[in-house]
């Protein structure tokens, strides 16, 4: 990856923030508590380095443009912010669940499974579904039944949704808070656009969940044969090098989007949120804003790396072990993060202007009250 020089990046730094963080309580917070991923990822406006070439207009709340070799957020606007995150949210839920459930095995789903509300498969409370089947239907069609009979599968709603809340955490996704297994919208329910690329990212990671997200054609079990299902990601098949992971919309939540496309050995993540009409073009755009600029800009943040679950143990008569290397935030890592030098500084310098600004907003305000 091309490295910007490290004057240069000390010179950026004070212009990099391209829209400043609104005024107020929540601007302050955002730089009296750096969020994951960066200093500069607390705003509600957009980050871009100023060199980057313009970036394409877009009509969502939020996005993130990011690596997904290297975890560098190339561009985002308001990542950290928290909204309704529709069906990409079964994102959450494919990985969560992928590694506890046995692919083969055979579900009965409930009628309550059956009938949720909402996108559907078409499930029957017959014992003729796999683990694998549900799956499929859960991230090529977004089926809510699909999402409810592997929760059910699982142990039930309590333990899955347990599950998935204890996953965003381990994936330190803090913005994500799960409520239903199929993102159909519940009150305290929510995700960001930094946290849907983080959990996409580990998925793509994931063999299965690539297989899923990635299927466009597939044959789904019924009473009598089976039927074809397909997958809801238009972009599969016409952008090249789409990889696939979720859509979503409702009436609340508006539409959302993350995705990943894959070209020449990189990987680039999209996450769009809140977007009140087709954002099918626009993501395009962006993937293709994307690829023609990672290694080319300096990096505005990074998606972190999970959370170490080892335990550093003393074994008897010996010295103990060390404990596992815990991933930080840009602006906290050393040389050895993603970001490297050159975007750590650019980081550090912008996050001490953001510190002098949000100063001076608690000042004007003390003065206002």
């Amino acid at each position: 990856m091309k490295r910007v020089p490290l004057i240069t990046a000390l010179a950026l730094a004070g212009s990099l923030v391209f829209v400043v963080p609104s005024a107020g309580p929540a601007a302050a917070d955002a730089y009296d508590n750096p969020p994951i991923g960066g200093a500069l990822l607390g705003g509600r406006g957009v980050v871009v380095d100023p060199a980057a070439r313009r970036l394409p207009k877009t009509e969502a709340s939020a996005f993130v443009v990011a690596d997904g070799d290297t975890g560098e957020v190339l561009a985002a606007k308001n990542p950290h912010g928290r909204f309704l995150p529709a069906s990409t949210l079964k994102a959450l839920t494919a990985l969560t669940l992928i590694p506890k459930l046995d692919r083969k095995k055979m579900v009965k789903p409930s009628h309550e499974a059956c009938n949720v509300e909402g996108s559907a498969v078409g499930l029957t409370p017959r014992k003729i579904y796999t683990v694998d089947d549900l799956l499929r239907a859960l991230m090529m069609v977004s089926g809510n039944d699909a999402a409810v009979a592997l929760a059910e599968a699982n142990g039930g709603l309590a333990k899955t949704l347990a599950d998935m809340n204890a996953e965003a955490k381990r994936l330190q996704a803090m913005d994500t808070v799960a409520k239903t297994p199929n993102g159909l919208d519940k009150p305290g329910q929510s995700s960001s656009a930094y946290d849907l690329a983080l959990i996409a990212r580990a998925g793509l990671a994931n063999p299965a969940f690539r297989k899923y997200v990635g299927t466009k054609v597939a044959n789904f079990p019924a009473p009598k044969g089976h039927y074809q299902i397909a997958n809801h990601n238009r972009l599969l098949g016409r952008y090249p090098g789409m990889m696939g992971v979720k859509n979503g919309w409702t009436s609340k939540a508006l539409g959302s989007f993350v995705g990943a496309a894959r070209r020449d050995g990189h990987t680039i993540i999209v996450t769009v949120m809140r977007h009140e009409g087709s954002f099918w073009p626009e993501v395009q755009d962006l993937l293709d804003w994307g690829f023609a600029s990672r290694g080319r800009v300096a990096p505005v943040g990074t998606l972190v790396g999970p959370v170490p679950t080892a335990k550093p143990t003393r074994p008897v008569g010996g010295p103990p072990t060390p404990a596992p290397a815990v991933s930080r935030p840009a602006d906290a890592a050393g040389d050895s993060s993603p970001v490297g030098t050159a975007g750590v500084a650019v980081l550090a310098v912008a996050a001490l202007g953001g510190l002098a600004f949000a100063y001076g907003v608690r000042r004007r305000r003390r003065r206002q009250e």
